[in-house]
């Protein structure tokens, strides 16, 4: 590939399908996490970073090498492996005295680092202490999150969208009931978040819906909030900027899946598949049907513009709607030729007015 006046044009067709896969998408590719390990670690946090990898996998790569770098005062080889692997999410662990068994969650946006939240880990169990079969690899899982801290404190609304984009896994358009069976769950309480992974058992309940519980399979962390570095909102609403075009066909699949649903649904709950996970819930006030609620979303929708058509080859056309000209009053050339002369009617009005013709006097 070659680069002119900053324009990478490929050479082969295999750079051709390189560059197409990492060009800007209406609907972006999944989120690749690079975990990585600095140049001090401890045993907790290597092993730590192995099971975050099991968890992430097939979506992550490790990078098994020490990488001596501070992402909190120098970014910029972070921003460099995120463009050599295309990751746009990264984990870093670090280990020293004065920050002993530190994990580092953080995003990038087009290739510069957006926000992220350093984690001291407390308390750790890893999966392999805890006997019990796992879940299979790129499992998606159900992420919970419990505790007053995410909701109103703005570090942990912070941390919960991190945790949601790190861990969401890939969007896909229907999950089958077993394929619900991963949980994790996260927790703050009293200035700490506890992390713990489940696996959902689907037992006999003597009726159609099953009886579900929960067995503990690891990791489990206990994290205490250290160092944050946040985005401006400017920044932060950038990033979470959609196009209209995914705007409006996912606009149309709501209400389609909100028209299907049925009269008596209290609440109508839908994700929008996008790059950032959005859940939004709808409360149908009193006895408002779906209908209503239908008719409400395509009253959303932008208003289509009258007059306006493309042809085959995307050229845009306009129609202009004008009055009627009056052609008589049409200004012209002024040429002698063209004046306008009096006739004999014109004349004989002339000469009942008391004008007197131009070609005749008056004789006593």
């Amino acid at each position: 590939m070659k680069q002119y006046g900053g324009v990478i044009k490929p050479k082969t067709k295999r750079a051709k399908r390189f560059l197409d896969n990492r060009a800007p998408k209406l609907t972006e590719n999944i989120k690749n996490a690079m975990i990585m390990k600095g140049g001090n670690t401890s045993m907790t946090v290597t092993q730590a970073l192995k099971d975050i990898y099991a968890l992430k996998k097939p979506s992550a790569v490790l990078y098994k090498k020490k990488n001596i770098t501070r992402p909190f005062e120098d970014s910029t080889s972070l921003e460099f492996f995120s463009k050599k692997t295309d990751s746009s999410l990264f984990l870093f662990g670090s280990h020293n005295k004065k920050r002993p068994n530190n994990l580092i969650f953080g995003r990038l946006f087009d290739f510069h680092v957006l926000d992220m939240i350093e984690l001291g880990i407390e308390k750790y169990i890893s999966l392999s202490d805890i006997k019990s079969s796992k879940c299979p690899e790129g499992t998606k899982p159900m992420l919970v999150f419990a505790g007053e801290a995410f909701d109103h404190e703005n570090d942990h609304k912070r941390l919960k969208s991190l945790l949601t984009d790190f861990f969401r896994g890939p969007v896909v358009p229907s999950v089958r009931l077993a394929g619900l069976e991963h949980v994790l769950h996260f927790t703050a309480l009293e200035g700490k978040i506890y992390m713990r992974s489940y696996r959902s058992l689907l037992k006999k309940s003597g009726c159609r819906t099953p009886r579900i519980e929960l067995e503990e399979i690891g990791p489990s962390f206990d994290f205490i909030l250290r160092r944050t570095h946040l985005a401006s909102d400017d920044l932060y609403k950038t990033a979470h900027r959609q196009p209209k075009a995914l705007k409006v066909g996912e606009m149309a699949s709501c209400s389609q899946r909100l028209f299907s649903r049925s009269f008596n649904s209290r609440y109508v709950e839908w994700g929008l598949l996008f790059k950032r996970p959005v859940l939004i819930e709808m409360k149908l006030q009193g006895n408002r049907s779906p209908h209503v609620a239908l008719c409400h979303f395509y009253s959303l929708q932008p208003k289509k513009k009258k007059n306006i058509s493309h042809d085959t080859f995307g050229t845009k056309f306009g129609r202009l709607h004008m009055q009627k000209q009056d052609l008589a009053k049409l200004q012209t050339r002024k040429m002698k030729g063209l004046r306008k002369r009096r006739g004999p009617a014109a004349a004989a009005a002339a000469v009942v007015e008391g004008e007197t013709s131009p070609k005749t006097t008056e004789v006593e």
